[in-house]
C-alpha cells in the first residue's frame, strides 16, 4: 500500500518572517487534527533553518526547491545538496518546469542534481510533465518517458525508494486550468507503467504526485484516482488553512 504525500511548493515567495510565521501556521493546524498522509513543505532556501527548526518534523518534513549540480567549490551563489541537508530539510524538489525552462536545466544536470541529493541523505521530488503544445500534439506520454529516463532511470531499487515523481503538465501550472483527473490517471498510470518495464516493484511502490492548480476544491476527486499519490502544491501551500483542507 503506497502512502499519500501532500507537498507545498512556496516558489519565490514569503519573505523570512513571513515563512516562519506561515510554516508555524501549517504546523499548528495539522498539531489540532493529525494527518493521514505525509506532509512536506518546500520553501525557499534562505528560510530551511528557521523552519526546520519551528515545524514537527513528525508531522511536517521539509524540503528546499533546488540544489546546486556540484558538491562544493567556487560557484558564486549556489547551494549544495550538502548544505541543504545540514539545515534539517529531508527533500529537495527537482526538476520543476520552471527551473527547466528559466533557468535551463538539462536531463545531464538533473541527473547530476539527483545524484548529489541522494547521496548526502535528501529524498527527491522529481517533476515531469508536458507544454500545452506538446500536449495538443498527444505528445505528454513522449515528454516524460524522456524526462524519466534522462534523469532518474538509471537509479537503482535501493535508491528509487527515496525519490517521488510528481507529474507537473505546464499547461495546468499557476493558471487555475487543472487537469482532470481522468486526464492525471491516463499519465500517472502510463508513468507507473513505463516505469514496471525497469522494475514491477519500483513502479509498485513508487508514489507519483499530481501538481498543477491542485486547490481545495479540486484535490480530493484527483486523489481518489489509483495512480495518483497525493499533491505538489503551488499557490494553495501559501494559505495555510486551504492547505490543511487539501491534506484532511
Amino acid at each position: 500500500m503506497r502512502k499519500h504525500i501532500v507537498a507545498g511548493n512556496w516558489k519565490m515567495n514569503k519573505n523570512l518572517q513571513e515563512g516562519i510565521a506561515l510554516a508555524t501556521e501549517i504546523n499548528d493546524l495539522l498539531k489540532a487534527e493529525k494527518p493521514n498522509c505525509e506532509v512536506i513543505i518546500g520553501t525557499p532556501f534562505i528560510h530551511l533553518a528557521k523552519v526546520s527548526e519551528v515545524v514537527d518534523h513528525s508531522l511536517v518534513a521539509v524540503s528546499a526547491e533546488n540544489c546546486a549540480d556540484k558538491a562544493s567549490g567556487a560557484y558564486t551563489g549556489e547551494v549544495s545538496a550538502e548544505m541543504v541537508k545540514s539545515t534539517g530539510a529531508e527533500y529537495v524538489i527537482l526538476g520543476h518546469s520552471e527551473r527547466r525552462e528559466y533557468y535551463h536545466e538539462t536531463p545531464a544536470i538533473l541527473k547530476e542534481k539527483v545524484h548529489l541529493a541522494l547521496a548526502n541523505g535528501l529524498k527527491v521530488i522529481f517533476c515531469i510533465g508536458e507544454s500545452l503544445a506538446q500536449r495538443e500534439a498527444g505528445e505528454q506520454e513522449a515528454v516524460c518517458k524522456a524526462e524519466l529516463e534522462g534523469s532518474v532511470f538509471h537509479l537503482t531499487p535501493e535508491q528509487w525508494k527515496n525519490v517521488v515523481i510528481a507529474y507537473e503538465p505546464i499547461w495546468a501550472i499557476g493558471t487555475g486550468k487543472s487537469a482532470t483527473p481522468a486526464q492525471a490517471q491516463a499519465v500517472h498510470a502510463f508513468i507507473r507503467g513505463h516505469i514496471a518495464k525497469k522494475s514491477q516493484a519500483v513502479a509498485d511502490q513508487v508514489i507519483i504526485q499530481y501538481g498543477g492548480s491542485v486547490n481545495d476544491a479540486n484535490a480530493a476527486e484527483l486523489f481518489t484516482q489509483p495512480d495518483i499519490d497525493g499533491a505538489l502544491v503551488g499557490g494553495a501551500s501559501l494559505k495555510a488553512p486551504a492547505f490543511a483542507v487539501i491534506v484532511k
